[in-house]
């Protein structure tokens, strides 16, 4: 089995604790930032951030969805890991400063593929459907936290 990888970034106008903190928000902001190929969200624990568990079902093609139970941890400054405990799917979103007032937020999902002929094809089109699905919620993500007032 090889690994894949997807990943997308986005500048956002908006200071990085801001935008950290949208993200680790599952109880509120996150579950308005979900593009409509996530289903059935539900927070069953924590709520923001490290010790949150999360669930939703992702359908990433007609075909597929998979469910998700994801352990949110904070092992850096910046930076969120969502765990699948249903698969080897792991997301990682990392923030850093990207100049005054703007942030640069990156999202990697990586998790085993299957082999074969099936393999080669998720290796070669799921990343690409993956990234869709991030720019989408990276831009509700920017739209959220641009239009929150400065301190």
């Amino acid at each position: 089995m090889a690994q894949v990888e997807a990943t997308t970034e986005r500048i956002i106008a908006a200071d990085p604790e801001t935008v950290f903190d949208a993200l680790a928000d599952y109880e509120n902001t996150r579950a308005k930032l979900m593009p409509g190929q996530f289903s059935e969200y539900e927070v069953r624990e924590g709520g923001d951030g490290e010790g949150t568990l999360v669930h939703w079902k992702l359908q990433a093609t007609s075909k597929r969805v998979r469910d998700c139970l994801l352990e949110v941890t904070e092992p850096t400054d910046g930076q969120l890991v969502e765990k699948d405990r249903n698969s080897s799917m792991v997301t990682t979103w990392t923030v850093t400063p990207a100049g005054e007032g703007h942030s640069k937020a990156v999202v990697v999902t990586v998790w085993d593929g299957a082999s074969g002929v099936g393999g080669f094809f998720e290796r070669t089109f799921a990343p690409k459907g993956l990234a869709r699905v991030y720019d989408e919620l990276l831009e509700k993500l920017a739209a959220e936290t641009e239009s929150q007032p400065k301190d």
